[in-house]
Parts: structure tokens; sequence; C-alpha cells
């Protein structure tokens, strides 16, 4: 079995060898991009849609909470006994759902890396490997996940509708029209941003080293007793053997409290 594993492993490097320095950075490329589509398939995926689903189930219910809170408002001026036994039965249920739900919330916390413990790990993991050598190491700005998932959207959505073509003489009409109206209405203030929930931290590590202890790092990084979420990578593989692989993750928290490396 070992002796078939070494024929494979010495015709791999054969070919590698045999390679331009393009090929090989394009082979070396594929072969991080498919690491990395694979562990956040199989793991930041599947975690982060159990997140929003709790995330959205805790918006519903306070909406109905601020709903039911104006009914009882509105009614209790009108009578002097509280009328409204069965709607705060229904609220003290509400309550106790959203109680639930934050409880999930925290067990999901509990399986995540803490903010405060990312760095201390990474560097942990990079002194069990000591071929790589770190470059920079840097925390990133906080959001939240609403604010995180504005800034994923395609931009497609968000680009204005081309305006229609304007004739002269629909021109001219429109200017003895717009003449003689009043000045527009102020534009109503935009609505205020919901409250988040789920603080993202991001961390951006840079490495150089060869492709195999690069291998080496993510696996161990993937089988931590911890979740740490995969964000994005960069590959400089200008000077190979000794390329650069900028890797950015990030863990979640209900406190926006960062810290400072």
């Amino acid at each position: 079995m070992k002796q078939q594993l070494l024929q494979q492993w010495l015709k791999l490097s054969t070919k590698l060898d045999a390679m331009t320095l393009r090929e090989r950075a394009m082979v070396f490329a594929a072969s991080v991009a498919s690491v990395l589509f694979l562990l956040y398939t199989f793991s930041a995926e599947p975690l982060l849609n159990k997140q929003k689903l709790l995330q959205m189930q805790i918006k519903t219910q306070q909406n109905q909470i601020a709903g039911i809170d104006a009914e009882i408002a509105a009614m209790a001026q009108g009578f002097v006994v509280d009328p409204d036994a069965g709607t705060r039965t229904k609220l003290q249920a509400l309550h106790h759902d959203i109680d639930t739900t934050s409880a999930g919330l925290m067990a999901v916390q509990k399986g995540l890396v803490a903010p405060d413990k990312i760095a201390p790990l990474l560097d942990h993991l990079l002194r069990g490997n000591g071929k790589l050598k770190l470059m920079s190491m840097k925390t990133l700005p906080v959001t939240g996940l609403n604010e995180a998932a504005v800034q994923i959207q395609p931009a497609a959505q968000s680009a204005p509708a081309a305006p229609p073509a304007i004739t002269p003489a629909a021109a001219a009409a429109a200017a003895g029209v717009i003449a003689a109206a009043t000045p527009p209405a102020s534009p109503a203030p935009p609505p205020p941003k919901p409250r988040e929930l789920l603080y993202r931290h991001g961390v951006e590590i840079v490495l150089q080293g060869s492709y195999l202890d690069m291998v080496s790092y993510m696996e161990a990084l993937e089988s931590l007793p911890v979740q740490l979420f995969w964000g994005k990578a960069h590959l400089d593989a200008q000077q190979y053997p000794n390329s650069r692989l900028t890797l950015t993750l990030y863990t979640l928290s209900l406190d926006q409290k960062w810290m400072k490396l």
C-alpha cells in the first residue's frame, strides 16, 4: 500500500516538475479553490443558513410583540378593568418563544471561535507547522449580518433603470407643466436600519510557503473542534515554490466588541 502511494506521488511529482511555472500556478490555484469550495459547502453554508433562519424568527416574533403592545395600550385607555388577559397570555408565550430562540443562538455561538481567541488559535496552528511563515495578520472591521448581506448583493439588483427617451414635444409640454406646478415636497427620510442580532468578526492572514504546507494548514483549520467560516482566498505564486496565500476567516458573535491585534 505504501509502495503504491509512493509510486503515485513520484508520478505526480514528475508531472508537476515537467510543467511550466504558469501551469504550476494554475494547478495550485485550482487545488486551493477546490479545497475552499468543499470546506464552505460542507461546513459553513449549513450553519449560516440555520443562523439566518433563527434571526428571521426573532424578527417576526418581535414585530408580533410590537403590534400586540400597541393594541393593549389603545384598549387600556378605555377600560378600568383589564380585559386583555388572553392577549397578555399570548404575549407571554411570544416572550417565551423569543427566549427559546435566543437560547438557540447562544448554543450556536458556543460552537464558534470567540472573537478574542481567533488570533491565538491561528498563531498556535502556525507554530505547529514550522515550515510556513506568517507575513501578516490583521483584524477586519466588525459588520452585522444584515450589513454583510447588503454588501454581497449583485450590482445588477441595485442598478437604476435607464430613463425613457424624451421627445421635443413632450419636453415642451413638460416645461409648461413644471413652470406652473408648486415646488415638490421634501423626500421622506430613509427607514431605520434593522437591529443587528449577530456580528461578523474577520481576520486576514498572509502565509508564505509551499503548496503542501498550506494544504496541511488548511486541513488543521478544518479539523478544529470549533467552527471558523472561510471568507476568501488569494494566491500569489510569482515566487513559486514560496507562494503567498491570503486567507480571510470569520466567526460570528452576539457581541459587537472586537479585539485588536
